[in-house]
This record gives structure tokens, C-alpha cells and sequence, in this order.
């Protein structure tokens, strides 16, 4: 029996692509490596909640989180995984629903980053750049699980959701 749970919270988050080094890497994975007090670090990729007096639509929250976090401009916003997890932090029986997107890099000036990330930091929010292939994907601890198992999985189709032929 199918039990329908109310959504609490929705997120956009950016897989964010960039071209690479020159060094050998085509093309590079830009995350956030979330470094807390007493716990271990992770990686994330940008992005954050949709805040419905703020934001029209998951897109413009996503162009928001990235410029908040990164200082960083996107283009080529393409829907390319949901994840939805419990959770009873905020409702008992809820769920949060995120929300993906593989997008490109236009331009980054960490200097331009702003919003509470910044502004009252909970731990260190570290830029950094992978290599987007599945031992890049996989070297680290990529948040949620579900996401860095895709990642890893699909570098090729994620790639192919930019192409201009879909546009």
C-alpha cells in the first residue's frame, strides 16, 4: 500500500561542470568539501533550499545557491537526477526532495560568495575540482550516496545531457 508523505523540504542542487585543467582532465566535477567540527568531511554538491518567498522556481534557486556559494554563474540547467530521502527532523513522515541538475560553468569569483555560508560559517566550505570520471567521483565521500553511485555510473550520459543536440 502506497502511503503518500508530504514533502517539507525541497533542494537544488547544481552537477556542475567546467572544462578542465589542461593538465590531461576534459572535463571537471566542482563540488564543496563541507569540513564540520567532530566529524568527518564530505563533499556536496552546490546548491541548497528552495525558499518559496524568495525563489519563482527550483531553477532560480539553483542560479541563487550557486551564486551564494560559489560565486559562480551557470548555464545549460538540465534536470538530470532526483533524490528523496526521509525526513523526520522537520515533519515526522516527511520527505525531502532534491533536486539535481547538470549545468556549466559561464564564470566563478569565490571573492563574489555571500549568504550564511559565508557570512556564519558552520565549519570550512571548500571549493574544489574534481575530475569528472568515475575515479574522480568515487575518490572522495560525495553526499547523498545515491548521488555519487550515478556520478560514477553515468559520466557519459551526464555529459550527453549538455550536448546541443537536445537543446
Amino acid at each position: 500500500m502506497f502511503v503518500e508523505r508530504p514533502v517539507v523540504k525541497r533542494t537544488a542542487r547544481a552537477i556542475l561542470l567546467a572544462p578542465g585543467d589542461g593538465r590531461g582532465r576534459s572535463v571537471e566535477l566542482i563540488l564543496i568539501k563541507r569540513t564540520k567540527p567532530g566529524q568527518e568531511p564530505y563533499w556536496i554538491t552546490p546548491g541548497g533550499g528552495v525558499e518559496p518567498e524568495v525563489d519563482r522556481t527550483v531553477v532560480d534557486a539553483l542560479h541563487r545557491e550557486v551564486a551564494e556559494e560559489l560565486g559562480a554563474e551557470i548555464t545549460d540547467v538540465v534536470p538530470a537526477f532526483v533524490d528523496t530521502v526521509s525526513d523526520p527532523a522537520e515533519t515526522p513522515g516527511g520527505v525531502k526532495v532534491q533536486h539535481f541538475f547538470v549545468c556549466r560553468l559561464v564564470s566563478m569569483n569565490p571573492r563574489l560568495r555571500h549568504g550564511p555560508e559565508v557570512d556564519e560559517p558552520q565549519g570550512e566550505y571548500e571549493i574544489v575540482r574534481l575530475p569528472f570520471t568515475p575515479q574522480g567521483v568515487t575518490s572522495v565521500e560525495v553526499v547523498p550516496p545515491s548521488l555519487r553511485s550515478y556520478l560514477a555510473a553515468n559520466i557519459e550520459g551526464i555529459q550527453a545531457l549538455l550536448a546541443p543536440d537536445l537543446s
